[in-house]
């Protein structure tokens, strides 16, 4: 099968990697993950998950015989505002205080580079997120676990963190950083199962 270059570092994508056996190198990114003014939520996420693929694109040019690269970016985003990873303890305290008894919005977008072609087919998944009303206590115990580090919002669903979720409208997958069926979907419309190096085809 073809390996993919994963320009990222989040050990969640590429626990969903190994989970659908794909083989992959990871390759990060590097890049200032601000969001660029002027974008709207799920315009800020594509535009990050696209510079993140084209910087790795540019970093290896022809270092690995991929022909793919594959970048996503996940971001919260509450009464319009993006909420993206707490910088300290005291910022995931006011994240999650924030965050308490409301609903709001998580966007994964994805971004897959084809390197022999020069194409990018970009992606985004928005689902609709309701964190349980929490205590002070609770929201103590959950910084402790020390998972609301490098978490957009603060928290991770897949984790400890899923303790903290009253409901999901969506893909909970998306929320944890990779919508699989979107994803599985994108392999397969760009013709990821052609020419695969061991014979076996990827989701038929």
């Amino acid at each position: 099968m073809e390996q993919i270059i994963l320009a990222s570092e989040s050990p969640r994508r590429q626990n969903y990697f190994r989970l659908l056996g794909l083989p992959f190198t990871c390759v990060p990114a590097m890049i200032d993950e601000t969001p660029k003014p002027g974008l709207t939520p799920r315009e800020a996420a594509e535009d990050l998950a696209m510079r993140k693929t084209l910087a790795v694109a540019e970093k290896i040019h022809s270092d690995y015989s991929s022909k793919w690269i594959f970048g996503a970016d996940t971001i919260v985003v509450l009464d319009g505002d993006i909420l993206g990873k707490a910088a300290n303890r005291d910022e995931a305290w006011q994240m999650l205080c924030r965050l308490a008894g409301k609903r709001h919005k998580v966007i994964t977008a994805m971004v897959l580079y084809n390197c022999t072609e020069n194409t990018t087919d970009c992606r985004s998944v928005l689902c609709d997120v309701e964190m349980a009303h929490l205590t002070k206590a609770e929201i103590e115990w959950y910084l402790d676990t020390g998972e609301w580090e490098g978490a957009a919002g603060a928290y991770r669903l897949q984790e400890r963190g899923g303790c903290l979720i009253k409901l999901i409208h969506g893909s909970p997958s998306a929320v944890a950083g990779l919508p699989l069926h979107e994803f599985c979907t994108m392999l397969k419309d760009n013709g990821f199962n052609e020419n695969c190096s061991n014979g076996k085809q990827f989701l038929r």
